[in-house]
């Protein structure tokens, strides 16, 4: 990477960091990932209770090994190997938990956080639930305003997850969004954040690099 190309990455991620802060937020910018995981390691204590909203940057940051490791108790629904009631008690589970960690999937210059969700319980928890909310974002994740977040979402992030996740959907043959009838499609439950939950304490960690979807 150039001087110049980390002083863009540094000077765009420092300005989504106050304006986040001016809409009530607590935010904080961090060039790698692995002083971002170091950060927030500093949150878990014994018996804390600890939820996981399906995130792959929280899972790049290797969060749920470094909560473990502190002695904090776990609530994933990602875990393998249960049925799908299981899971949903687990998600309803996540929506009392002590922190609830999770990433946006597009997060705008002016500081709002814009999501799609399929269950909606990553995006309710996000807004009340939990007693904290930490929201991990690399920083493409970065956009210019909610219309380009919208894109994000329907040509790039979507269709990524929706391939991922195995789903039967028409993006996971062309890449793109198609605004199906699918009873596989993922995106059914859409969020904007402008400012911070009222009750819900949440702090938004920025990292230098391109993390998740």
């Amino acid at each position: 990477m150039t001087e110049h190309h980390q002083w863009h990455i540094d000077t765009l991620a420092e300005k989504v960091v106050q304006n986040l802060i001016k809409h009530s937020f607590k935010a904080v910018y961090f060039r790698t990932a692995e002083e971002a995981s170091a950060y927030i390691a500093k949150s878990f204590s014994p018996g804390l209770k600890v939820a996981f909203g399906g995130s792959l940057t929280a899972r790049q940051l290797g969060l749920r090994e470094l909560a473990a490791k502190a002695g904090a108790e776990l609530i994933d629904h990602g875990i393998a190997g249960i049925t799908e009631q299981e899971r949903l008690e687990i998600m309803r589970h996540e929506l009392s938990s002590d922190l609830f960690i999770s990433s946006t999937n597009a997060l705008t210059i002016e500081g709002s956080l814009v999501n799609a969700d399929g269950y909606g319980n990553r995006v309710a928890a996000m807004i009340f639930g939990p007693k904290k909310v930490i929201i991990v974002a690399g920083i493409n994740k970065i956009v210019a305003d909610e219309e380009a977040a919208f894109v994000r979402i329907k040509n790039l992030a979507a269709p990524i997850n929706m391939k991922r996740l195995n789903r039967n959907t028409p993006c996971t043959v062309d890449g793109l969004c198609h605004d199906c009838n699918s009873s596989d499609r993922g995106c059914r439950a859409y969020t904007i954040l402008r400012r911070r939950p009222q009750h819900t304490p949440s702090e938004v960690i920025i990292i230098g690099e391109n993390l998740g979807m």
